[in-house]
C-alpha cells in the first residue's frame, strides 16, 4: 500500500559537489537547508542580510551585493532604542548607529565577496506579499515592529516578481540559479491569500526558467504538500516543517543537485558535527557538570 504521493524530480544535468561554492538566500527554509549544507562541510554562505521573504527584498539584496554600495546614515532607522535598517533582519539591530553601520558594512563586504565567488545560488521565495514604507517609498525586508500606519501592504504580481529577479540572473550567466518556494505557510495572509501568494511565486519562477537556461526549480513546496501531507511532519505551530520533514526534503535536494560521490562525505561530516555538538553540551555546560 502506497501511503504517499512521491514528487517526480528531474535532477540537475551538472551535478554539484564540494568544489562548488554556494550562496543560500531567502526565507527561514533557506536557513534550514543551507544550515545542513554547512554542517555537511560544503562552502556555504547563508542569508548574509538575515532572513528575507519576498522577491523584491531578495533582489534588492543581490543588487546591493553587486554594487557594494555601503550603508550610510540615510539608511538607518531607530526603533525602541535600537538602530537598524529596512534592508536587514532584526538580528542586525545595535544600540548605536555607529555600531550598526560598522557591522552592516562589514557583513556587506563579506556577503559581496561570497556572492562573487559563488557558482551556485539557491533562492527560497517565501511570499508575494510585501510591506512598502510610505515615507521612504521602499519595499522593506523587515518592518521591525514599527507601527502599521507607516506601511502599505501589497501583493506582487507574477510579472513584478519575475521582473525583480530577472536582471540579477541576467547579470550572472556564469552562476547556476536554483529557485524554490518555501513550504512554510504564511497564516497571517489567510489560507486563500497564502495559496495565491505561493502560486504567484511558482509562476514567476516558471517564467524565469523559460527565459534562462541556468535557472532551475527544486520542488520543496510540492514535496511538503504532497509527499508529507500529514501534520506529524509539522512543528507544533502547524506551519513549519518538522525536523524529520526538513531532513527528508534535504535528502530530496541531495538527489536533485549533488553528485552521488558526496553522499558518504555528507554522512561523515554530519556525524562528526553532531558528535562535536554533543561533546560541547556534555562538557561545555558548567551548570550541567556542577
Amino acid at each position: 500500500m502506497n501511503l504517499t504521493t512521491p514528487v517526480a524530480i528531474e535532477p540537475l544535468q551538472r551535478r554539484l559537489d564540494y568544489s562548488d561554492k554556494y550562496l543560500f538566500m531567502g526565507s527561514c527554509f533557506a536557513d534550514s537547508i543551507g544550515g545542513i549544507m554547512a554542517e555537511s562541510g560544503f562552502d556555504v554562505t547563508v542569508n548574509p542580510f538575515g532572513v528575507l521573504y519576498n522577491p523584491a527584498s531578495i533582489a534588492q539584496s543581490f543588487n546591493r551585493m553587486d554594487s557594494r554600495e555601503p550603508f550610510t546614515c540615510a539608511d538607518v532607522i531607530c526603533n525602541e532604542g535600537l538602530y537598524t535598517s529596512f534592508w536587514h533582519h532584526s538580528r542586525f539591530s545595535r544600540p548605536s548607529q555607529e555600531e550598526f553601520l560598522n557591522d552592516a558594512n562589514g557583513a556587506l563586504t563579506a556577503a559581496a565577496d561570497a556572492f562573487a565567488a559563488a557558482g551556485v545560488c539557491v533562492v527560497t521565495l517565501g511570499t508575494s506579499w510585501v510591506f512598502r514604507h510610505l515615507g521612504r517609498d521602499m519595499i522593506v525586508s523587515n518592518c521591525h515592529k514599527i507601527v502599521a500606519s507607516q506601511f502599505r501592504r501589497e501583493r506582487l504580481s507574477v510579472e513584478q516578481s519575475a521582473a525583480f529577479l530577472a536582471p540579477v540572473v541576467e547579470r550572472h550567466p556564469e552562476k547556476e540559479w536554483i529557485f524554490t518556494v518555501s513550504p512554510i505557510r504564511h497564516t497571517a495572509d489567510g489560507a486563500h491569500g497564502n495559496q495565491i501568494s505561493k502560486a504567484s511565486l511558482l509562476l514567476a519562477i516558471d517564467a524565469l526558467q523559460d527565459r534562462f537556461a541556468n535557472v532551475h526549480y527544486f520542488p520543496a513546496y510540492e514535496i511538503m504538500m504532497d509527499e508529507l501531507r500529514d501534520y506529524r511532519f509539522y512543528e507544533e505551530n502547524m506551519t513549519h516543517p518538522s525536523h524529520l520533514a526538513v531532513e527528508h526534503i534535504f535528502e530530496c535536494f541531495r538527489q536533485f543537485a549533488l553528485d552521488e560521490d558526496c553522499s558518504e562525505k555528507i554522512r561523515l561530516a554530519r556525524k562528526q558535527a553532531r558528535a562535536a555538538l554533543h561533546r560541547k553540551f556534555q562538557f561545555g555546560n558548567t551548570a550541567l557538570n556542577e
